[in-house]
């Protein structure tokens, strides 16, 4: 992969940051109070995958790139930063590692590995959508 592809691919996740950060505030703020933990975060896990599709669906044509191993390096790119910034920023909270580890259960409604996945396969699935594979 190109350097200015993965410079590229490294841009849009920092905006699937910022509207993660954006969809946690969301959740915490309305969701919760308005219908409780297990169904906000449902709701909060599907609002953030359709986020990240849309992202990697609008930003694809800027990527330019549509060969599936390439689509599928983005996608992992951007569920390794994921992993990497989730569990740095857990620990240097001060939360421990079975804590944050929870996180990847399906316990409460948790469906963080759905997001997980769909940040994976999300630059496939866009491409899909726009017709080029």
């Amino acid at each position: 992969m190109p350097a200015v592809v993965a410079l590229k691919a490294l841009v849009i996740w920092v905006g699937i940051l910022a509207l993660a950060v954006a969809n946690g505030v969301l959740r915490e703020s309305v969701l919760v109070p308005r219908f409780g933990m297990p169904v906000a975060l449902v709701l909060s896990g599907l609002l953030l995958s359709v986020l990240i599709i849309g992202v990697a669906y609008f930003t694809l044509p800027w990527l330019h790139i549509s060969r599936p191993l390439v689509l599928f390096t983005v996608g992992a790119g951007w569920l390794v930063l994921t992993l990497v910034f989730e569990f740095s920023f857990g620990l240097w909270q001060g939360k421990l590692l079975s804590e944050l580890l929870e996180a990847y259960t399906f316990k409460g409604g948790n469906i963080w590995p759905v997001v997980l996945a769909t940040t994976f396969f999300a630059p496939y699935i866009a491409a899909k959508l726009r017709g080029w594979v």
